[in-house]
């Protein structure tokens, strides 16, 4: 009797026990070669957890299409690539879609039906839902995309904003678990880019684990959590603001930091103290208000000759980085 209690004890502590997250996606060792044995990856590893905001940067040629490429098997090649620990390359076409999506940097790639309502449908038609089904998953990708109006127009006659948001609203209607986006502001105006950036963190409210590839530094803290620094192979991984403070990782891979953590180095240079350094504008005004209701509405800055030329070289850094990277 003793060994049975203490037997129904053990269980029902165990029954509490959680075991720890396990990688929705995950990367392992993946090396790939372009033609005439040029380096393209070299044994990059990551792991992304489900509900996560992750983004790749790297430097032009860095490999991030390339490895895009690999999560929906366009690309194969040395290495592994895991969806809930399935190998990728032993799911067909049609469950891979079902669990990833990808949006690449050129939607014209990726529109080629007559209407914007067949583009979105073509897929959920491919895996063979009722008609009331697609039709309801369209119209909801419609809507949380702001397409609707667009519903009847010819896709390539719209501008790059509304294509994009179309193959967003495309890849929704699949309501894959994934979603791997490839410069996804790329040359939009600023609402189009607060728009897709809308969109994607609703996306992840909603459950969807997100993977981007950006050089749009000043969205960056927004659009993701986690970042991986991409240079054919991983060179960094943190958050965004451990990256950005990082200015070995920064300089060795012609990347730079968001205008808003730049500005507020040069204020801390002139005084202006503060824990952490605001990564985007709504840090940026939290902790300035913070700041004057401290000091009673006031925030004392200070100029002496030494602080003046923290200022000049800090200045002096910041141009030199952008002159590497427009090099």
């Amino acid at each position: 009797m003793t060994e049975e209690i203490e037997k129904n004890q053990l269980e029902n502590e165990t029954v509490g026990i959680e075991e720890p997250d396990k990688p929705i996606l995950s990367v392992q060792n993946l090396t790939y070669y372009y033609p005439r044995n040029k380096l393209a990856l070299e044994d990059v590893s990551l792991d992304i957890y489900p509900g996560e905001k992750v983004a790749v940067v790297g430097p032009n040629g860095a490999g991030k299409t390339t490895l895009f490429l690999h999560m929906n098997s366009t690309i194969k090649s040395k290495g592994h690539i895991f969806i809930d620990g399935k190998d990728i390359s032993d799911m067909n076409a049609s469950n891979r879609v079902k669990e990833v999506g990808i949006m690449f940097a050129d939607p014209d790639n990726q529109l080629f039906m007559p209407t914007v309502f067949d583009d979105i449908a073509f897929g959920p038609l491919n895996l063979g839902l009722s008609k009331e089904e697609v039709e309801k998953r369209v119209e909801e990708a419609m809507e949380m995309t702001g397409v609707t109006d667009l519903r009847n127009r010819v896709p390539h006659h719209l501008s790059l904003g509304q294509k994009k948001k179309v193959v967003l609203a495309s890849i929704i209607s699949m309501k894959p678990r994934i979603l791997i986006l490839d410069e996804p502001t790329a040359n939009l105006d600023p609402k189009s880019k607060r728009d897709v950036a809308d969109i994607v963190n609703k996306l992840n409210d909603d459950g969807m684990t997100i993977l981007i590839s950006t050089h749009d530094v000043n969205l960056l803290s927004e659009m993701a959590d986690k970042i991986y620094v991409l240079n054919k192979r991983i060179i960094e991984t943190g958050t965004p603001r451990e990256i950005f403070s990082n200015v070995e990782v920064l300089e060795e891979n012609n990347l730079e930091a968001s205008d808003i953590f730049k500005l507020f180095q040069l204020l801390s240079s002139i005084g202006f103290d503060c824990e952490e350094l605001p990564l985007s504008f709504d840090e940026a005004v939290d902790e300035i208000l913070r700041q004057m209701e401290e000091s009673g509405g006031h925030i004392h800055l200070h100029k002496h000759d030494h602080n003046h030329e923290d200022m000049i070289k800090l200045k002096e850094k910041f141009q030199y980085r952008i002159q590497r990277i427009e090099d």
